[in-house]
């Protein structure tokens, strides 16, 4: 025999009921012996609360009563359900003169949705030619008179149900879960999950082949799949696996129903009754695979804070807690103390928070008075993660990656088998912390959610390189790139799943006014985890919002040169705030766009090589322009108009020939440094004549000839087989306080490695202790938009890997 058991959604009318016969119908036909248990219909239970309490305080409920007997009865015109419905309003109408009601007389309401539920299925059985009998479970589930809770006397109901069942054999029973009676007739309710109870006490009597709880989901998932997209089905858990679950929040069972079934060792299967062809979840005692099996919450808990400096030493403080814990009735979950007793947490349920410190603040009077103790305090608000099957050795990763999304368990601790790990955590951030911890433990693709500020020729290239390459990299890395931020200085674009291929059609169709608050906030409201803010801007207000994103939990990436080149205290203050929060910031395209260059210098740095001297070409602009202008027979403005045309150079080329770009690149290897140097203290050589500084940007451009002899003299007083070339050095003694920053445009053999760079490459040269006078040389491409994305989309990758 196999029991079946349908809870209150499989029995809601509609596709529900159907999906009920259909199932029922088709275990008949493959003549397989089924017993049926059931709950109340819909949302039954709830909606005789509902009537109860508004009888208890005189409000009308005649309209809500006549609308529950209208769904009750739906579509069932040869069953006759008054007998149940009378019962139903002379209890109400008993309890509206009263002003009150009993636990007893609760269970007597609340047990008649599941008789009016069972009477009616089985009424639609017998019209379906599926011979059916009605067991109403009070008349063989005998329990104590602990009404609303009630405890069976097993014996004496394992007799009943044997006895009833070999009388009745050759049909479907479909019997009432929930409810029993005492040995007197009492009628009584067996608690939470008391219809699972009902079905798991059944195939303990009876010896059933299996248990099959049919309920709306298909089966037990590794998280909650409404707050973790990735969650996945388990096919196959063992019954200790499963109590561990039901202990720790998993709705879906409860430790009583598993006790049934462990002592006959009855496999129970959790089926979806909207998706027959699933296999659902099995839990047995067969052995499975070791390791992490599922993720299960907690919601309403409240920790207590037991704080006792004077009790080092003395003995019983515990057994005075539980003691107290025992008196008022109340559960605890978790605990979590030092070995000396001075401090103790208990999570117990938030609604016996507040009883549990009254009755602690009393039996430790005495205590307050010597001072022994020092506080007894709440923590509201937060909730219990359990990692069903974490080991202690690898508990490390998971906790890792909830420190990098500025998660902080507020207290851990590990069952005694070494195989459950419980996490205290904020309750407003558990939906994030379990897509963090789930992403970390279940090889499913670590997601990272990336907010792009700045999306114009680097910005827009490089969300083209992130969606193009986005299904090859989850494929061979394991890491979702989910941009949910598209914004430039006006409008941001906001999506949860992600930015598509046609995101610059939807930031202008969808855009809104923003500050920085607000895409923060998007995150926080969202749960986003592995959050990386990234700044492809030029703009020099827009480094303010960087604390904000780090201590709001964004690492950040930047081809920005700003932030590293304002004030050192500025540079300092951002650093500091990045190592509280356990952040990162990466800006590896400020100098020499896509070369390993940044680094390679914090490396040697790092291992403490002495580095004597850095000099090269860092504009990828001026080297293209002083290449060709040293190596060809023509006019310095024909090939800056050329260097115009490819886009090598900003709108107004200006801000290339001055110098100071040159110089923030400069001043950023120098702090990389730890040197402290100013921008003010950079000797630049500015490559425009200061006849020609002033006035606009198309004042300059159809001046471009009057450069022409200026450079034209530079060019000829070189020396022989000599070339310009523009330069940045930082030389000195670069162990003190500060170096000596240069840029300027200087004359090298042809023969060097500087002299010899081609096209718009750019060139460094590091000198050090070790190496003496060969330098470390990192050369290459050192302009354009592709190559520049092309480096920030290599931050973001190193960022991914480290979370």
């Amino acid at each position: 025999m196999k029991i079946l058991k349908f809870g209150g959604k499989s029995l809601a009318n509609g596709q529900g009921i159907q999906n009920v016969l259909q199932i029922i119908s088709k275990k008949q036909t493959n003549n397989e012996e089924v017993t049926v248990v059931v709950s109340a219909r819909g949302n039954a239970t709830d909606e005789l609360l509902l009537l109860l309490e508004k009888a208890h305080g005189n409000v009308p409920y005649s309209d809500d009563f006549e609308l529950f007997k209208e769904y009750q009865s739906y579509n069932a015109s040869t069953l006759n359900l008054e007998k149940e419905f009378s019962l139903i309003e002379k209890i109400l109408e008993g309890v509206n003169l009263l002003g009150d009601y009993s636990e007893k007389v609760k269970d007597q309401l609340v047990a008649l949705g599941e008789v009016i539920s069972a009477k009616y299925l089985t009424n639609l059985l017998n019209e379906n030619g599926i011979k059916a009998n009605f067991v109403d479970a009070r008349n063989v589930l005998v329990t104590d008179a602990n009404f609303g809770n009630a405890q069976p006397i097993e014996a004496v109901s394992k007799k009943k149900v044997q006895q009833y069942f070999k009388e009745n054999q050759g049909v479907v029973n479909v019997v009432t879960g929930f409810i029993a009676a005492t040995a007197s007739g009492e009628t009584t309710t067996l608690g939470r999950n008391g219809s699972n109870y009902t079905a798991a006490l059944l195939a303990n009597f009876l010896e059933a082949k299996e248990l099959q709880n049919y309920t709306h989901v298909d089966g037990i998932f590794t998280a909650n799949p409404d707050w973790v997209a990735d969650a996945k089905k388990i096919d196959h858990l063992t019954f200790n696996e499963a109590n561990e679950l039901a202990n720790f929040g998993a709705n879906i069972l409860h430790a009583k129903t598993i006790l049934p079934l462990v002592e006959k060792d009855i496999p129970l299967r959790i089926v979806n009754t909207f998706n027959d062809d699933n296999e659902g979840t099995l839990i047995s005692a067969a052995l499975t695979l070791e390791g992490i099996k599922s993720l299960s919450v907690l919601p309403d808990v409240s920790l207590i804070n037991f704080e006792g400096r004077g009790l080092l030493g003395k003995t019983g403080v515990d057994a005075r807690i539980f003691k107290v814990m025992a008196d008022n009735d109340i559960s605890v979950s978790i605990i979590s103390q030092g070995s000396s007793e001075r401090g103790i947490g208990i999570v117990v349920a938030a609604s016996n928070a507040t009883k549990a410190v009254i009755g602690l603040e009393k039996e430790f009077e005495n205590d307050f008075y010597t001072k022994d103790v020092n506080r007894i305090s709440i923590v509201d608000n937060v909730s219990v993660i359990s990692i069903i099957g974490q080991d202690l050795s690898t508990f490390h990763k998971s906790y890792t990656a909830l420190i990098n999304n500025n998660i902080v368990p507020i207290l851990f601790n590990n069952t005694i088998t070494g195989k459950n790990v419980s996490l205290v955590i904020k309750r407003d951030e558990v939906k994030k912390a379990l897509n963090v911890i789930h992403g970390q433990i279940f090889g499913v693709a670590k997601k990272i959610n990336i907010a792009v500020f700045g999306h114009g020729t680097v910005g827009g290239t490089l969300l083209d390189q992130i969606l193009q390459s986005a299904d090859t990299i989850e494929e061979k890395k394991g890491i979702k790139l989910n941009v949910f931020a598209i914004a430039n200085s006006k409008k941001v674009l906001l999506t949860k799943k992600g930015a598509t291929k046609n995101w610059r059609e939807k930031v202008n169709e969808k855009g809104v006014s923003y500050a920085i608050s607000d895409v923060i906030e998007y995150a926080k409201d969202h749960h986003l985890e592995n959050l990386i803010a990234i700044d492809n801007t030029a703009n020099g207000t827009f480094v303010e919002n960087y604390i904000p994103l780090v201590e709001n939990g964004f690492d950040l990436i930047s081809s920005n040169k700003i932030a590293n080149t304002i004030s050192y205290e500025f540079y300092q203050n951002l650093r500091s705030v990045l190592a509280k929060n356990q952040k990162e910031y990466l800006y590896e395209t400020n100098v020499g766009a896509g070369l390993p260059l940044i680094d390679t210098i914090k490396l040697l740095h790092l291992s403490g090589e002495n580095i004597t001297k850095i000099r090269g070409v860092f504009s990828g602009t001026l080297s293209y322009l002083f290449n060709h202008f040293s190596a060809e027979d023509r006019n310095f403005s024909e090939v800056l108009q050329e260097a115009i045309d490819k886009g090598f150079t900003e709108p107004d080329p200006r801000e290339d020939l001055c110098g100071n770009d040159v110089g923030r690149k400069l001043l950023i290897l120098a702090r990389e440094l730890e040197l402290q140097n100013e921008f003010d203290e950079i000797k630049i050589q500015n490559l425009i004549p200061e006849f020609l500084r002033e006035g606009s940007a198309q004042d300059f451009l159809q001046r471009l000839n009057e450069l022409n002899p200026v450079y034209q003299e530079v060019k000829e007083q070189q020396e022989s087989n000599h070339v310009l070339r523009y330069i940045g050095e930082l030389s000195g003694d670069l162990q003190q306080e500060k170096g000596n920053l240069e840029v300027k445009l200087v004359s090298v053999p042809v023969s060097s490695a500087l002299g010899s760079l081609k096209g718009s490459d750019s060139i460094f040269e590091i000198y050090t202790e070790s190496y003496g006078e060969q330098p470390i040389v990192i050369q290459g491409a050192g302009a354009g938009a592709s190559v520049t994305a092309r480096g920030v989309f290599g931050d973001i990758l190193r960022l991914s890997e480290k979370k």
